[in-house]
């Protein structure tokens, strides 16, 4: 019986050690035994009698290409996770999305040196911005049995267990960009135009499918991150005048191309993948081109989307200085984690790290709260089965929230539709 006790006293301290939280978890009497989680409440916690699951985010929040919608994607997750805490938390836990906050600079070693810096303190990534930048660490994210959800679409994640993705890749977006542009415009030739790796060649990539299928001209462009390094893709533009440019680039370098295309005579339709948008270039020299010239695509509506989950998005971040669709996508990335971390604390999972990985698995729905169509979140067969192959396209309107306004819901060309996706489209 003094062995039996002395046995149960041990296990106890080596919970209060660990932080594991028993009884609390959803899931019954098994305690929790994952970096990230403690017994302890999270700070300025929401529910003092919770324990804390941490969460990290990697983003671009300075000087990278994407700061202007990584910091807004920060914002909204952050808002995201409040709204959680408020309605009493996850099996007993609130979340903390503040504490372990790290800048990647949209570089990859500096991605792979802050996510080593955070790894052992989150249960998982809330975010991780960038398609090249995240490619950097998937092999580490694999070895440690950690979950992220890519603020990014490559077709590269369906493939990946420990990614949580959310929309439909780049891929399979410029599939459909062209699919439309054929149907509405009868184009003959499609340019695309945007970075080297995973963001702008997945693109690129389902472009030329599309253009293959379509018997139609194609041509790809590569160019670097910054205003100044436009000077060659915009000369293409110009000079071989294509119907149709999809633009695989970040903002600074979509009004940069756009505005200086039109000003030397291309009156043809630019296309901009979904991180190609900002509503800042509202206010720059190129807006006039833009509202001409330029469609947004995207895989969920604009951030003044009438829907529940737009809604309560807006309502969560309150009064910002510039209504952005880095809130919108921040706000709609977060739900397949919150689903999963439902599912492991509930269900009989395991209460470690591996243990939410199996919970990702089984998932096969996810309420979006209508910002998607619940079987977006599917992770529970075959990739080619699962991957969401729709897509929206929005024109530019200065009077809407995000200057944009809904042009095309939900769709998805033959292209997409008939496409085997037996792999990434994309292996830089």
């Amino acid at each position: 019986m003094k062995v039996h006790k002395y046995g149960v006293l041990l296990a106890a301290l080596a919970m209060v050690a660990t932080g594991c939280r028993a009884g609390d978890d959803g899931g019954g009497s098994e305690a929790v035994d994952a970096p990230g989680v403690t017994d302890d409440a999270c700070p300025d916690a929401v529910n003092e009698d919770n324990g804390c699951i941490y969460l990290g985010t990697i983003s671009d929040l300075t000087q990278g290409p994407f700061a202007p919608l990584g910091v807004p994607i920060t914002e909204a997750q952050k808002a995201f996770w409040n709204r959680v805490n408020e309605d009493g938390g996850i099996g007993g836990y609130d979340i903390d999305t503040d504490k372990f906050v790290k800048d990647n600079l949209y570089n990859p070693q500096t991605h792979k040196q802050v996510y080593s810096e955070i790894k052992d303190d989150v249960l998982a990534l809330a975010q991780s911005l960038g398609s090249p930048t995240t490619l950097a660490i998937v092999g580490d994210l694999e070895r440690d049995e950690m979950i992220a959800a890519p603020a990014s679409w490559t077709s590269l994640w369906p493939f990946e267990d420990t990614i949580l993705e959310s929309g439909a890749p780049y891929c399979a977006e410029a599939m459909n960009i062209v699919d439309y542009m054929v149907e509405n415009k009868s184009i003959k030739s499609v340019m695309s135009v945007g970075f080297p790796g995973d963001f702008g060649g997945d693109g690129a990539a389902g472009a030329k499918i599309a253009a293959d299928s379509n018997s139609l001209k194609y041509t790809n462009v590569e160019t670097a991150p910054g205003q100044e390094a436009q000077a060659g893709a915009i000369s293409a533009v110009v000079k071989n005048k294509p119907d149709l440019v999809i633009l695989g680039t970040g903002p600074t370098e979509t009004a940069v191309i756009v505005g200086q295309a039109a000003a030397q005579g291309y009156q043809g339709q630019f296309v901009g993948l979904g991180p190609a948008w900002n509503p800042a270039l509202l206010g720059t020299p190129s807006a006039k081109a833009l509202e001409a010239l330029y469609l947004a695509s995207g895989y969920w509506g604009s951030f003044g989307t009438d829907t529940p989950g737009h809604e309560a998005m807006r309502e969560a971040v309150g009064e910002v200085e510039q209504e952005n669709d880095g809130y919108t996508a921040g706000w709609a990335w977060s739900y397949p984690l919150k689903a999963a971390l439902e599912e492991w604390l509930d269900g009989d999972y395991d209460k470690t790290r591996a243990g939410l990985l199996e919970a990702v698995g089984s998932l096969e729905t996810v309420d979006y709260e209508g910002m998607l169509p619940e079987e977006a979140g599917n992770r529970a067969g075959d990739p080619n089965e699962t991957i969401f192959r729709q897509t929206v396209l929005s024109k530019v309107d200065p009077k809407e929230p995000a200057g944009l306004a809904l042009e095309e819901d939900f769709f998805s060309g033959p292209t997409a539709e008939g496409y085997e996706f037996d792999g990434p489209c994309f292996e830089g």
